[in-house]
């Protein structure tokens, strides 16, 4: 379906707003071209046949009050005209943002991988505002231009058809200027949006990085890279303009000065003969109604480059509505009892580049199992596979014995918590980050799964306790403060199998035995994995599986890979002698 027809689409949703709105348009654009035929009359009848005896002021009297009368019922009309379709505009928005944002939810993580947050926040933002502006600003004037265009040509036809004829003109001038326009405004467009998105990425990823900026005195190096996108920005910006800046007044002027001589050619010369002269009144409302007509034209012409702001906008929204996402699904499955299988797994990023080759291991209910290697050995890429951030390039992944490619994301998850290595909170309280709003998460759940991991250490400190207001990424936090709100949170959920990616590598010493106490008194019946840098914190797992380039290369318990000689107790050794952390 083309962008045109999808828009299109969305406004039918509302077609009771539209259409009523439309309706009391065309009885304001009635009302409001009247007034030219009353003047008309006044002049005619009353006013130009006087000019030898008095005036009678009691008609005129009367047709001035309905002029009056028409004008407030006119400016009535439109005032509930304005709020009707105005209204329906908002609505449109405020359903395809909804739409937007939760089919991003559906979206893959492979998808985010390659596209900054930024340029993802000026489709939501940006694009969707200028869609907005197409249906609050450009169609309503459409609409009204094209009501009030159809409405003065019926009067100038019912006056004079020739006259009428004649100004028929316009429509093929306003046609051809919109094609040429379009033309040249649609590659333009698409590349001041994409310079906007690029932008807006750059603003994102700065606001992030700033404290790397400034530690590392980057700030004008990407002041100057900032300055290059902008630049670009302006020179796209600055060629539109010089083609706006021919548009509007200036076009609509020319226009409006060819129909003034086609008038006072037809009735100054051309029409006029010793049978046929022109009333004072007729000729005042052909002026009036050519003059009140190249209102709407301007207004129509100068809709021109929102209207094509609008459809590159609309083109980027529903091109990121069309990428293929999974529905969320609420089927809900029994508890795993958590034994996990990899199965001759392979997996790669980007074509056949596999980081992870023919991976296969068993982890059984409630056992322990470390994954320990070099950074870039493939430890976290099991972890993705495991939660289904990625799906896997050849073999399977079971759990239970059921295989989870074959299982809704949202239903594998559903018994699965995770603990990150930079833990991620958002905006709201302590408690609100351990609960994540479910409502299955009590206050006293949340409180619960503090005190087991040693809350009292993020409390002590905290004046609200678990209502502490907690900014954007926790930023008023210590990183172990943020570590243990984290490691609650998975807790909290009770989950089956629990993934710890690289969990206690920010925290200190006397924090990570809180965590290790907490950890021994809670993995009963659950299985977990464990991805460490210290491997001081994993000589208690029942299996560590040692990585290498994407493959198991060594497995066993902390005494057996110890009098293996390989690389895990090489890596032991060397972190037990200088005390620093391995990848």
């Amino acid at each position: 379906m083309g962008t045109g027809k999808r828009l299109v689409q969305y406004a039918l949703d509302y077609k009771k707003l539209l259409i009523t709105g439309l309706v009391l348009l065309g009885f304001a654009v009635a009302a409001d071209l009247m007034g030219p035929m009353i003047a008309k009359r006044i002049i005619d009848d009353h006013i130009a046949t006087s000019i030898d005896k008095s005036i009678n002021f009691t008609p005129i009297a009367k047709l001035l009050a309905v002029f009056f009368g028409l004008a407030i019922v006119t400016a009535v009309l439109r005032y509930f005209q304005y709020l009707l379709l105005q209204k329906a505009a908002n609505r449109i928005i405020q359903k395809m943002r909804n739409e937007l944002y939760a089919h991003i939810q559906t979206l893959p993580i492979r998808y985010f991988d390659n596209l900054p947050a930024g340029k993802v926040v000026a489709r939501i933002t940006n694009d969707t505002e200028a869609i907005r502006n197409l249906y609050v600003t450009v169609v309503s004037q459409f609409a009204i231009s094209g009501m009030y265009m159809l409405g003065i040509f019926i009067a100038l036809f019912y006056l004079d058809p020739k006259m009428g004829a004649i100004t028929l003109f316009v429509l093929p001038v306003l046609y051809v200027w919109m094609k040429l326009y379009r033309r040249f405004a649609a590659k333009v467009n698409h590349i001041i949006r994409s310079k906007n998105s690029e932008m807006n990425a750059m603003i994102n990823e700065s606001i992030n990085g700033m404290t790397i900026i400034q530690a590392f005195r980057r700030e004008k190096q990407m002041d100057g890279e900032f300055n290059a996108i902008n630049d670009e920005h302006f020179k796209y910006q600055s060629k539109l303009l010089k083609v706006e800046a021919a548009t509007s007044h200036n076009l609509v002027d020319i226009i409006r000065s060819l129909a003034f001589v086609f008038l006072i050619w037809y009735f100054g010369g051309a029409s006029i003969t010793a049978e046929s002269i022109v009333s004072v009144g007729m000729l005042y409302a052909f002026v009036d109604y050519i003059t009140r007509l190249f209102n709407p034209i301007t207004g129509v012409v100068n809709q021109f480059a929102r209207l094509e702001h609008s459809l590159v906008a609309a083109e980027r929204v529903f091109g990121l509505m069309d990428r293929p996402g999974e529905a969320v699904s609420d089927e809900k499955i029994a508890r795993y009892r958590g034994n996990v299988r990899f199965e001759d797994v392979w997996f790669a990023y980007k074509d056949e580049e596999y980081v992870l080759k023919d991976i296969s291991f068993e982890a059984k209910q409630g056992e322990t199992v470390a994954l320990v290697g070099h950074t870039g050995s493939g430890k976290s890429s099991i972890m993705n596979l495991l939660f289904r951030f990625y799906d896997v390039s050849k073999g399977k992944i079971t759990i239970d014995g059921m295989n989870i490619g074959e299982m809704s994301r949202q239903t594998i998850r559903d018994h699965m918590g995770i603990v990150l290595q930079d833990p991620y909170l958002f905006s709201g309280t302590v408690e609100s980050n351990i609960s994540l709003g479910d409502s299955r998460i009590s206050r006293e759940r949340v409180q619960k799964a503090l005190d087991a991991v040693g809350g009292e250490r993020v409390l002590k400190h905290l004046p609200g306790g678990i209502d502490e207001p907690v900014v954007e990424k926790g930023s008023t936090l210590s990183s172990g403060q943020r570590q243990l709100i984290s490691f609650a949170r998975a807790l909290a959920f009770d989950p089956a199998i629990l993934i710890l990616d690289e969990a206690t590598s920010n925290i200190d010493t006397e924090t990570e035995e809180i965590i290790q106490h907490a950890m021994d008194v809670l993995k009963k019946g659950r299985t977990t994995f464990i991805i460490a840098h210290r491997l001081s914190t994993i000589k208690n797992a029942d299996r560590i599986l040692v990585l290498d380039r994407g493959e198991i290369v060594e497995q066993g318990n902390h005494d057996e890979l110890l009098a293996l000689g390989g690389q895990y107790a090489q890596m032991y050794k060397l972190q037990a002698g200088n005390g620093t952390k391995t990848g």
